[in-house]
């Protein structure tokens, strides 16, 4: 079992990689193998709208930092995504790292990843009412069922809270490690449930 975290916020100690954090780890001690990439150390572009991934190539024709992390993410089992909201959406480095996952779609738009694949996708916002930005994840979602991900997390964190405060979030941790369990689970939860 191998987990890919891909963490988008800019701040090192930020409550959504804290949250990522606390699912790989669980994960490790239950045996999984894991791996994060923080996406504000690395130095890439967004999509080129080149269409290289469609006409020439099976995969994105730039060669940079985000290379090994597509890379990591088609031999993952599951892939853990964390940001945090910024202007109701996911932040920039994280929305810039997505783009690129266009390159995981054939011409006909099927999948070219292994279908059956995990995913989470931890949003931390400093709006306290979780009603808002609800929406962020249903669109993510809709792609990441497209790439073949069929047991699909989504975990939300409200403020407004300072960085690094997710241990006083006893509700959250929780979740995260139910989610990890899951993750590693012979037989996982239904796809689509919500932590």
């Amino acid at each position: 079992m191998k987990i890919v975290a891909i963490l988008g916020s800019p701040r090192p100690k930020s409550n959504s990689a804290a949250l990522a954090g606390r699912i790989l780890e669980r994960a490790s001690e239950l045996g999984a193998e894991t791996q994060e990439f923080v996406l504000n150390k690395l130095a890439f572009k967004g999509c080129q709208a080149c269409e290289a991934c469609k006409t020439k190539l099976d995969h994105c024709v730039l060669k940079d930092d985000l290379t090994p992390v597509l890379e990591a993410i088609k031999e993952a089992d599951a892939v853990v995504m964390a940001t945090p909201n910024y202007f109701g959406e996911v932040s920039g480095q994280f929305k810039c790292f997505f783009d690129r996952t266009y390159s995981f779609l054939n011409p006909n738009f099927t999948s070219r990843l292994a279908p059956g694949k995990s995913s989470v996708l931890i949003m931390a916002q400093g709006q306290p009412n979780l009603n808002l930005y609800a929406d962020v994840y249903a669109r993510y979602e809709m792609w990441l069922k497209r790439y073949g991900f069929a047991n699909n997390h989504s975990l939300r964190m409200n403020g407004p809270r300072p960085a690094d405060s997710v241990s006083q979030r006893p509700d959250l941790i929780t979740q995260a490690e139910e989610i990890a369990r899951n993750l590693t689970s012979p037989s996982p939860k239904q796809a689509g449930d919500t932590w």
